[in-house]
């Protein structure tokens, strides 16, 4: 197994206010807004941007009437 190292310059030091304050998944954020954060997060995580975007492949999927 790989071992990971972290990265030390990535990250700061805050007090509990400033870390309060940039939490970006706060209660105040409306729900929309955090929803919007959380797919650019999920893009950058996978190597999409918002220009390239991953597309659906329909050939995969199919839809039908339940019952009968």
């Amino acid at each position: 197994m790989e071992d990971y190292n972290l990265d030390r310059a990535a990250f700061k030091i805050n007090t509990f206010k400033e870390a309060d304050n940039s939490c970006i998944f706060d209660k105040d954020v409306p729900y929309i807004e955090r929803l919007n954060q959380g797919y650019y997060l999920s893009l950058m995580a996978y190597g999409y941007t918002l220009d390239n975007q991953p597309k659906l492949d329909r050939t995969v999927f199919a839809m039908h009437k339940a019952g009968n």
